[in-house]
């Protein structure tokens, strides 16, 4: 066994949901010659040579593992007691602290809590305690070699590691002394991301596999639980062939934003454009269903491309899609849905070597959060609707 890179591979499947196991014949063994990375001596314990370790390092770091706990855990319950944000700033927010619990809890310098994007091809930082985000191609670093052998890996010597990245110590002028990577997996056993901790700072700064594995799961396993769950509600929000979000998706927003029933919050300006594809029937008659498939991919990339970072492209079904934009008037909202008329009009869908050319009609609005998400659509539909019946290929702000 290598003992300045060492890993984990159960054979048994044991462990707790969610996180890597850890081999129970090597479960025991410090990294480097390490038994227990303690001082001999710690104040208001008294130590003597052949001492019990385990029993020392449960007096000396119990309180201190209590009350991290706690500040965290009390963190938590205000933060999902929080009604003005949403569950996707909640659970980010979760993240972040259990990031940092984990970094409290094996007492690391830095954690980073990551997750695989298998669509993109790369895994990236959902949370880190020092640096912002990255990303890395799958199966590369660290992070992609746990995740790529599903097991837990230990470096105290990174810089001889072949799959350690020094490209942000170089860049950093940071220093990488030890490593302790934990793949987590959802609930089905499938990896889905996988938490981080860097430079231990007790002890003789090597992590030890035993006590530090076993401290990491407890946040690991938590932030697995949140991560599926954001997964699954990324998922369900998400229309599957244009990936743009959905009516779901658009129902959780509008709520977020404007308040439903009486929790009216009345506090957010913005407007609405519901635009559809014009003779869309055609095209799947003409061309068939996978070239409409095709159509309504295009369209959906171009309206994302053609509007601000802060609003947000709906498909409402169909070949409908709706765009909420923040802080945005009337008039504001007819020169982006000319800006994205345009756009379409000037563009060409290439389907099997056949171009395609469409455009679109739109309906604009303001919208007023006295009024619920159904009555606000049914301004901007009303207004659409002249926009098809008085020729198509247009914008409509008013009737």
């Amino acid at each position: 066994m290598d003992t300045n890179g060492m890993s984990f591979n159960p054979a048994d499947g044991s462990g707790i949901l969610g996180v890597a196991p850890v081999n129970k014949e090597t479960a025991n063994e410090g990294v480097a010659g390490s038994q227990g990375n303690i001082p001999q001596s710690v104040p208001g314990i008294t130590a003597t040579v052949g001492a019990d370790k385990e029993a020392l390092e449960s007096s000396y770091y119990g309180e201190d593992l209590l009350n991290n706990i706690f500040e965290i855990s009390n963190e938590l319950y205000l933060e999902m007691r929080n009604t003005d944000t949403g569950v996707e700033e909640d659970h980010l927010t979760i993240i972040k602290l259990l990031t940092d619990l984990g970094r409290r809890l094996v007492n690391a310098d830095r954690a980073s809590f990551w997750r695989i994007d298998n669509e993109e091809g790369k895994i990236w930082t959902v949370s880190s305690t020092a640096t912002g985000k990255i990303e890395i191609p799958i199966g590369t670093g660290m992070v992609g070699k746990a995740l790529a052998e599903g097991r837990t890996l230990v470096t105290n010597d990174p810089y001889h590691d072949p799959f350690f990245n020094p490209e942000v110590d170089r860049k950093t002028g940071y220093v990488t002394r030890s490593i302790l990577v934990m793949p987590i997996t959802n609930s089905r056993g499938e990896f889905i991301g996988a938490y981080q901790v860097i430079n231990k700072l007790d002890g003789d700064g090597k992590f030890n596999m035993r006590r530090d594995c076993k401290r990491l799961s407890l946040a690991a396993f938590i932030c697995s639980l949140t991560l599926e769950s954001e997964l699954f509600l990324a998922d369900a929000e998400r229309d599957r062939l244009t990936k743009v979000r959905n009516r779901i998706g658009f129902y959780h927003d509008f709520g977020v934003r404007y308040g439903n029933g009486i929790d009216r919050r009345g506090n957010a300006g913005g407007s609405m454009i519901m635009c559809d594809i014009d003779h869309f029937k055609a095209v799947n008659d003409t061309y068939g269903h996978n070239a409409g498939d095709a159509v309504l991919r295009h369209v959906a990339a171009m309206l994302e491309s053609n509007v601000r970072k802060d609003d947000v492209v709906y498909r409402w079904g169909g070949e409908e899609f709706i765009i909420l934009l923040s802080d945005t008037d009337l008039d504001g909202a007819a020169a982006t849905a000319e800006k994205v008329r345009a756009a379409i009009e000037a563009s060409e869908c290439v389907f099997e070597g056949t171009t395609i050319n469409v455009t679109m009609s739109f309906g604009c609005g303001v919208i007023d959060p006295a009024h619920t998400a159904e009555e606000n659509i049914a301004v901007a539909d009303r207004r659409l609707y002249v926009a098809k019946e008085s020729g198509r290929n247009r914008v409509v702000k008013e009737g």
